[in-house]
């Protein structure tokens, strides 16, 4: 197999300028900050650098003060750092909060077929009755499970086991083994029927972090780790020369997208060295869209389930955003923990 060449100086350093960048931006409690921040935690749990999780909590602290907006299951997401903090701090408040957020999932988000969570978003102008979209396994099913480990509450893990094996059920195409980015359960279709990279991304990243939580006997790591499997030997064969992902990952005249490649390039790492090839080639391509400012590039817009392939197309893709920020830190962040852990 082939061996990454990581050049691990340059990889922390680019980490360091991606995270300065991500806060000279402003962010809300909503899933843009909480994807961006949920890498920043992962750069600092990767690198162990202070200044990181200094960040994230002078963030947190400033918003907490405000108290928590009307919870959805798209900002769910900011759960994600409230974990980190409470490890590292070992301060209450930052539990309390992760635990109402996991309650609402749990006992009060709007569901249907089997407990699947539809995907809501803040405000009442956007509404998605009875629509799975494959974001909420990052913003809510990922969360569910590290809460559920991290608390020993059955109830939370249960239910964010329920999530994967719900999207996974309605998502995952059984021909190409790809996943949609959206099913209407009132229409029974998935609606335009994209494979959205960054869909793929949030499905195949969070399962690849999901196996870390899932004892091995338990009969949910196979569904899981199959269907991953699956999707990644999909992926790879799609993955364009530059070492991107084009946005529709099966149309070759979309654009190149640089979040969900970096977030499914970070799921390619969990399988040791079977896809080292199609690795080194996303850390190329992905450096090549960072500026020197740590501005990631070539980020595609907050997407809804569009109406058809030209939406996904005209999609701008010219500005920075928290969820590029956020998922090129994860990938980096993979890189520097893996030769790391090589290394001892």
């Amino acid at each position: 197999m082939v061996q990454l060449v990581l050049e691990t100086k340059k990889i922390s350093e680019t980490i360091s300028r991606v995270v300065e960048r991500t806060f000279k931006m402003d962010f809300s409690w909503d899933w843009p900050g909480g994807v961006a921040f949920f890498g920043v935690a992962e750069a600092y749990e990767a690198t162990g650098e202070k200044k990181y999780l200094q960040y994230i909590k002078d963030w947190a602290d400033a918003e907490l003060e405000d108290g928590l907006p009307p919870l959805t299951v798209n900002a769910s997401a900011v759960g994600h750092i409230l974990l980190t903090l409470y490890k590292e701090t070992n301060d209450q408040k930052y539990i309390d909060c992760a635990i109402l957020i996991a309650d609402f999932l749990l006992n009060d988000a709007e569901r249907f077929e089997n407990d699947v969570l539809q995907h809501t978003v803040g405000g009442t102008k956007y509404q998605f009755p009875e629509q799975a979209w494959v974001d909420t396994m990052f913003m809510a099913g990922y969360f569910l499970l590290r809460i559920g480990r991290m608390l020993d509450r059955e109830d939370y893990f249960n239910f964010g086991l329920k999530q994967y094996h719900g999207h996974e059920r309605l998502l995952q195409d059984d021909i190409t083994n790809l996943y949609y980015h959206g099913w209407d359960h009132i229409g029974q279709n998935h609606m335009s029927g994209i494979f959205w990279a960054r869909g793929n991304s949030w499905a195949a990243y969070t399962m690849s972090r999901a196996l870390e939580l899932i004892e091995v006997q338990h009969p949910s790591y196979m569904i899981i780790a199959d269907s991953l499997r699956d999707q990644l030997s999909a992926l790879v064969r799609l993955q364009s020369e530059t070492g991107l992902w084009h946005t529709i990952v099966d149309d070759p005249d979309s654009y190149l997208e640089t979040s969900g490649s970096a977030g499914i390039a970070a799921a390619l790492l969990t399988s040791g060295k079977l896809y080292n090839k199609y690795i080194q080639r996303s850390i190329e391509g992905i450096l090549d869209q960072i500026r020197e400012d740590g501005s990631v590039m070539g980020v595609s817009a907050g997407t809804a389930v569009m109406y058809n392939a030209n939406g996904y197309k005209e999609v701008p893709n010219k500005r920075v955003q928290g969820w590029g920020q956020g998922l090129v830190l994860a990938f980096l962040s993979r890189l520097v923990d893996i030769e790391s852990k090589n290394n001892k």
